[in-house]
C-alpha cells in the first residue's frame, strides 16, 4: 500500500537527499541538502513524499526507508500579469522523484494531485515547474494528464548538471503553468481534456533517450535540442502555447500548439 503525505523528521528528509543521487546520479554540487529541505518546509514549501507501507519492517505511518517518491516545491510571489492586479502566492515545483521500481505506476501522478490538494487548501490557485522538453514522459504526465500548458522556453536554465539524465547536453527547458482550479484542469485530471485548436507540432522521436545516453549517437540528441528550441521560440513569439500532448504509434512525443485566446479552453 502506498501512503502519500508529507514528510517528517530529518530521517525523512535525509531519505529525500538520498533519492535525489539515486534518481539522477546528482554530485555533491547539485544535491539539495537536508537544511534546505527543512527550511523550505517552515516557510511555506511542500515536501510530499510516498511511501510503501508494505515492505518488510514499515509502519503504517511509513518511515525513511519506506519512501519510494517525493515531490517539492518552493514558495513563490508573482506579480500580477495585469496592470493593477495584485502579486499572489504560488508555489514553484521544483523535484519529482521515483524509486526506479515504482515507475509507470501513476506514482508521480499521485504526488501531482497531493500537491494540488494541499495547495488548493491553503487558498494557492496556481504551480509552475520546469521540465526537459526531450522528456516525453515528463511532457505526457504535465500536458495531458494533468492539464498544465506552456508559454516559456528557457534555454540552458540550470547550467551544467551532474544528472545522468541529461546526457551532457544543456539543460534546456519549458516552464509549465497550472491553474489549480481551472476548468481545463479538472477536465484533464477527469480523464477528458478539453479539445483545442492546434496550429503547429513539434516532435520528439522515440530514440531520443538512446541518443542522449550513447556517445555515440550523443550529436544526434543535440540536433533535436537544437531544432526543437528553435522551433518552441518561434512558436511562443507568435502567442502560439503548447495546449496537447500525445504520442503516436512509434512512440514518438508530440507537443500541440495553439492560440491561448481560442474559446472554451478553460485556463
Amino acid at each position: 500500500m502506498i501512503l502519500i503525505r508529507e514528510c517528517e523528521g530529518h530521517d525523512e528528509l535525509e531519505a529525500c537527499v538520498r533519492l535525489q543521487v539515486e534518481t539522477w546520479g546528482y554530485d555533491q554540487a547539485d544535491v539539495i541538502p537536508r537544511k534546505a529541505f527543512m527550511v523550505m518546509q517552515k516557510i511555506g514549501g511542500q515536501l510530499i513524499g510516498a511511501f510503501d507501507s508494505s515492505l518488510p519492517g514499515a509502519s503504517a505511518q511509513g518511515d525513511p526507508k519506506s519512501l519510494v517518491g517525493f515531490a517539492m516545491s518552493l514558495p513563490g510571489v508573482k506579480a500580477g500579469e495585469k496592470n493593477g492586479m495584485e502579486p499572489r502566492a504560488y508555489l514553484h515545483s521544483h523535484m519529482l522523484a521515483v524509486k526506479e521500481a515504482y515507475r509507470n505506476r501513476g506514482l508521480g501522478a499521485q504526488l501531482k494531485l497531493e500537491q494540488r490538494r494541499e495547495a488548493l487548501a491553503r487558498g494557492i490557485q496556481h504551480m509552475e515547474w520546469t521540465f526537459d522538453p526531450l522528456e516525453i514522459k515528463n511532457a505526457w504526465l504535465n500536458i495531458h494528464k494533468l492539464g498544465a500548458y506552456v508559454r516559456t522556453y528557457r534555454v540552458n536554465f540550470y547550467g551544467v548538471s551532474s544528472s545522468r539524465l541529461q546526457g551532457g547536453l544543456p539543460t534546456d527547458r519549458l516552464l509549465a503553468e497550472w491553474r489549480l482550479d481551472s476548468p481545463r484542469v479538472t477536465a484533464s485530471l477527469g480523464g477528458n481534456p478539453a479539445a483545442h485548436q492546434t496550429e503547429d507540432r513539434i516532435l520528439v522521436p522515440a530514440s531520443i533517450y538512446q541518443w542522449k545516453a550513447s556517445d555515440k549517437n550523443r550529436e544526434r540528441a543535440v540536433a533535436v535540442q537544437l531544432e526543437n528550441r528553435r522551433k518552441f521560440q518561434h512558436a511562443f513569439a507568435r502567442g502560439l502555447a503548447v495546449l496537447g500532448f500525445s504520442r503516436d504509434a512509434d512512440g514518438n512525443g508530440i507537443f500541440e500548439l495553439g492560440p491561448l485566446s481560442q474559446p472554451g479552453l478553460g485556463i
